[in-house]
């Protein structure tokens, strides 16, 4: 096996000083089709009226305007490569308002269908909060940029979808390479999925069986909590290549599968943290165990991918404390992200719910 997926075109610093014949292409409202030459020619664009005493060649298309109800296509790419980076940021609109769908090759069904908040890892979007991570990174002021590789054999298609009543402005750059790319790369794929409120005694569904062979790479979540007191004593399961009732892989905790401990606290707060594979955001506290606080948390499986030959599935429970005490099944809001690779780009995924019932009010 080579000890790099695409040649020569690296997955971290080790091999960055491989020569390679990829050829770097970025798609950007200034290159719509990323070409060879094919920057800053624009004539008309969202920043014309700004240089129209300098002209052509002065970011006169820095931007689109998004038409409410609508479905843009923000890159389309022929032939075989790998996404390596996409930066945007929307100006004027919630994060759930807007959904983002990539698909490869020729499937019309996507492999990625997410709210734009979620799959940056910041469902509270419009509001601000910075994210380090090596996989995302938020910065200062909603600058919104993926790091995950994106190989795609034949074709590549992304597309962005407004459901709210008014235009929005989007700034966006996708960054990728033209190169081969492997027998044993998988197709990248982020399922969201939401569960307001969770009924009781119920678990939150990260991920629906799904079939193949793959690799589970991260999870984000948006928690809306409901109760007075700790939420996070429910566990994780990956039910993998035919387990039945009882998982391959069971956590000891929300907190500890996000990499922390303790309820996330110190000196009797909550006490967020960002590094490069998890994190933990709190959103609005108003004290600690107070109930309708909001968290964003995140885990990347970056060096410790959970592999599957056959199928995968995923699940979470939420889990507080009563009286006695004994664990207390939550009825929480609960949203998450399911980000995966797979032997062929998905052919079922998980309903989107309508505009209402994605809305976080």
């Amino acid at each position: 096996m080579k000890d790099y997926p695409f040649n020569g075109v690296g997955t971290d610093m080790s091999n960055l000083f491989r020569l390679s014949d990829a050829k770097t292409r970025s798609i950007s409202p200034e290159n719509f089709d990323g070409s060879k030459g094919g920057g800053a020619m624009a004539e008309s664009g969202t920043g014309a009226g700004c240089a129209r005493e300098l002209g052509k060649g002065w970011k006169v298309s820095p931007s689109v305007d998004i038409q409410p109800h609508t479905t843009y296509t923000m890159a389309e790419i022929d032939g075989s490569g790998c996404i390596n980076h996409i930066w945007l940021t929307p100006a004027r609109v919630p994060g759930r308002y807007v959904i983002l769908r990539f698909y490869w090759g020729d499937s019309e069904i996507p492999s990625v269908e997410c709210p734009l908040g979620d799959f940056f890892a910041n469902a509270y979007v419009p509001v601000y909060r910075q994210l380090s991570s090596l996989a995302v990174c938020v910065n200062p002021r909603n600058g919104l940029n993926c790091y995950w590789q994106m190989p795609f054999r034949k074709k590549c298609r992304i597309t962005v979808e407004n459901l709210a009543d008014e235009v929005f402005t989007l700034y966006y750059q996708v960054d990728y390479t033209l190169t081969d790319v492997g027998e044993d790369c998988g197709y990248f794929h982020a399922y969201f999925r939401r569960s307001n409120p969770l009924p009781y005694k119920d678990v939150h569904t990260i991920l629906d069986t799904i079939t193949g062979k793959g690799q589970y790479i991260g999870t984000y979540m948006a928690w809306g909590v409901n109760n007075n007191g700790w939420w996070g004593e429910g566990e994780i399961k990956f039910y993998m290549d035919g387990d039945g009732e009882y998982p391959t892989i069971c956590g000891t905790g929300t907190e500890d599968y996000f990499c922390g401990a303790y309820n996330f606290d110190v000196d009797k707060q909550y006490t967020s943290f960002c590094t490069p594979y998890s994190g933990m955001i709190p959103y609005a506290p108003d004290g600690l165990y107070t109930s309708q606080q909001r968290f964003s948390l995140y885990r990347w499986h970056v060096t410790d991918p959970i592999r599957f030959d056959e199928n995968l599935r995923v699940t979470i429970q939420a889990l507080g404390w009563r009286s006695g005490r004994r664990y207390l099944p939550l009825q929480d809001d609960i949203s998450s992200v399911a980000f995966f690779y797979l032997d062929h780009p998905c052919e079922t995924l998980p309903s989107l719910p309508d505009r209402d019932y994605l809305e976080i009010v």
